[in-house]
């Protein structure tokens, strides 16, 4: 089967012609850098979520689950340092009124560069850049019925902190012992300068964390650990081509100021490498932090050892987004030798599992497929599709990922057997309707 290279933009058009992904706001003219989640986007989003829970939480004991509000109280972003450092480097084109973070215009030190000389990349014009000034982040709102000094609140721009001031209520209740982690999957919102790459970089967007506390002197083995399983992760349950992943360490100069080691995993985009998950050793500073501002002791105690001690954290952080558009752009393939575009999503994750398409619309071919979507529904997610030819209905699913056909004509009226399509080969199984259920499952079961 031939193979083409394919844009951001073809699979942003097929997201929108099949129900995946739209602009939110759109017969308004769009919202900038916010989106809609469609019948088949919000349904394999869930799935993607439903396989990180339970990689986290369901096959290791010590992870447990959170979910922290949205709105906490505003010293948590005041020690975390959002308040003070949360900030990007603005630069505008005075010419066009374009708007751009400075540092992506630049290889060199922001202080150091001459902005007269930069070209604006909108219009072309050169020596119409203002200077960089610092641009927070974090939404700012008011709770309340009085707008004052007092009544300030953000929301949230990472979950992290949400955990990190919990742990400790959630390690008596779960009767924890270090280590142990605990994950959420929220709603995250920043307000990104530049927002870019369809649902790379947005406005508003999920993050899937994981913060793993463990005994400092331990935590070098616990990041190597857990590099290496979540990058497991995208290869054996996401199905991600091994060669479009790699790792990518920060440097001395790059690393947060709370971290001791810091990679990347990132993903071969259309549009280049870019992070998809980080695996950072965040050592003790968040605690310490929290324990600072708020006057608690933020010391876990090993009752065992008869000891205190801050544990360092190695935090495991994706963005529920970036992960979806991953796996979106992975399974977009154009088989150009059938004039076909289909997504090859692992059937785990196929929104719709089969598609049920009468031969004709008489004969009791409706009805016997009707009965076959009735039985198998209890099982997968399944669509009957009676409109238009017999290749367009199977071309249509092949473009929404769906990794089954079954075809019910008129010798299936004889001997109770159907055709079951696959949607990568093409190639038609001839098997009983009482089987389907069981040949469905196989097949996703030892897909590969």
């Amino acid at each position: 089967m031939a193979e083409t290279s394919h844009s951001l933009d073809k699979i942003v058009s097929l997201c929108k012609r099949r129900g995946f992904i739209f602009q939110s706001s759109e017969i308004y003219g769009g919202f900038g850098a916010v989106y809609d989640y469609g019948p088949l986007g919000i349904a394999l989003k869930n799935a993607i979520a439903q396989l990180w829970w339970r990689s986290m939480t369901q096959l290791h004991e010590n992870i447990v689950g959170l979910d922290s509000a949205i709105f906490m109280h505003p010293r948590i972003w005041e020690a975390s340092g959002h308040v003070a450092e949360f900030h990007d480097p603005l630069v505008d084109c005075k010419q066009c009124q374009a708007r751009f973070r400075a540092d992506e215009l630049t290889d060199g030190n922001l202080e150091s560069v001459d902005w007269s000389s930069i070209q604006c990349p909108t219009c072309g014009t050169t020596g119409k850049l203002t200077d960089p000034r610092q641009f927070n982040l974090m939404f700012k709102t008011q709770i309340g019925p009085v707008e004052d000094e007092g009544s300030i609140a953000y929301l949230r721009p990472e979950t992290a902190q949400g955990i990190y001031v919990n742990y400790l209520l959630v390690q008596g209740a779960m009767r924890q012992k270090v280590p142990f982690g605990i994950a959420q999957i929220g709603k995250a919102f920043r307000n990104e300068i530049v927002a870019r790459n369809f649902i790379f970089r947005t406005r508003e967007f999920e993050q899937m964390e994981m913060q793993y506390f463990v005994k400092p002197g331990t935590d070098d083995d616990e990041l190597k650990a857990w590099k290496d399983e979540r990058f497991n992760f995208y290869t054996e349950q996401l199905g991600i081509q091994k060669e479009r992943l790699r790792f990518n360490q920060h440097g001395a100069g790059e690393l947060a100021h709370y971290a001791k080691e810091a990679w990347d995993i990132e993903y071969e985009f259309p549009f280049g490498w870019s992070e998809i998950e980080g695996v950072h050793n965040r050592t003790d500073f968040d605690l310490k932090r929290h324990q600072e501002y708020s006057g608690k002791n933020m010391q876990y105690s090993d009752q065992v050892a008869n000891e205190k001690y801050f544990p360092y954290i190695i935090e495991t952080s994706a963005g529920l987004n970036r992960m979806l558009l991953t796996v979106l752009a992975d399974a977009y393939w154009e088989d150009t030798e059938n004039n076909r575009t289909v997504m090859k999503l692992h059937p785990r994750l196929a929104p719709i599992k089969a598609v049920i398409c009468p031969l004709v619309k008489k004969d009791g071919l409706p009805e016997l497929a009707g009965k076959i979507v009735d039985e198998l529904k209890v099982h997968f997610k399944v669509l009957y599709d009676q409109q238009g030819s017999i290749g367009k209905r199977y071309y249509r699913q092949d473009e929404a990922g769906t990794p089954f056909g079954i075809t019910v004509d008129h010798q299936s009226l004889e001997d109770n057997t159907v055709t079951l399509r696959h949607r990568d080969t093409q190639v038609q199984d001839r098997i009983s309707i009482e089987s389907l259920v069981k040949s469905i499952d196989d097949k996703i079961s030892h897909w590969s």
